[in-house]
């Protein structure tokens, strides 16, 4: 290719990129749109682990003016970009995959249905699991004199933060599977590596988490789980020596 050639080249791979961009922040905005008349039933799903643990009668509080009608339109458009996942990814393929070699499909497309539904995962493993048993624990260990009335801004700002810690963190086997496969290290190694892996992944649950032993062993306790799934997963993996030889 001629050096003329080059930034028309540039271009229209910004011009296809903008395209790609485009498609996704539509798919996400078509679903929010059409979430949007059911914005305050989407927040009382995302509320009701914590309305569970609640004495009866009592609800949250919001302390800002605007805040009632601000925090139903996030989670809305949370639960819009969940649900517009499965485009946002495949515009993101579409714009890479012609650059691949073949045996670079084979392996990234795999790495991308991995990574999004073991994110996923983790998010509905927060939710269904972690905050029923961390609510309830709280509610358990509260003097008796302290009537709980949760804000639903901090609700949302937690709510957050440890989905993005347990999707986060389910993401282990795929790095797991990606350190082996481009061969920056063994998997004999990473076998001898697992002690620490298991002392880092308390570290990294007790970082993430808020300062209470529960959510840190929940978050820990499958980060460790997970590691020796990668483990397995990469036995299945060649490196980039075999990878690359001819077929």
């Amino acid at each position: 290719m001629s050096d003329s050639l080059l930034p028309e080249s540039f271009i229209s791979h910004l011009v296809e990129l903008r395209g790609r961009l485009m498609k996704a922040l539509m798919a996400v905005l078509v679903v929010f749109l059409g979430l949007l008349p059911w914005s305050g039933q989407i927040y009382d799903l995302l509320a009701q682990p914590m309305m569970a643990t609640l004495p009866a009668g009592t609800r949250m509080i919001a302390t800002g003016v605007v805040t009632p009608f601000l925090v139903p339109l996030k989670v809305c458009l949370l639960a819009a970009f969940v649900v517009a996942l499965p485009v946002i990814i495949y515009q993101g393929w579409a714009f890479v995959a012609p650059g691949l070699y073949a045996h670079e499909k084979r392996f990234a497309l795999p790495v991308v249905v991995a990574t999004t539904a073991l994110f996923l995962t983790g998010m509905a493993f927060c939710y269904f699991f972690v905050f029923n048993t961390v609510f309830r624990f709280i509610a358990e260990v509260a003097p008796g004199s302290i009537t709980p009335a949760p804000d639903i801004e901090q609700y949302l700002s937690f709510v957050l933060t440890m989905f993005v810690a347990f999707g986060t963190a389910f993401e282990v086997p795929v790095v797991v599977v990606l350190l082996v496969r481009f061969g920056v290290v063994t998997l004999d190694k990473l076998r001898e590596f697992r002690p620490y892996a298991i002392v880092g992944a308390f570290v990294v649950a007790a970082v993430l988490t808020p300062p209470d032993v529960t959510s840190q062993i929940m978050l820990a306790v499958p980060m460790c789980l997970l590691y020796e799934v990668g483990l397995i997963c990469s036995r299945f993996v060649r490196p980039p020596a075999a990878a690359e030889q001819p077929e």
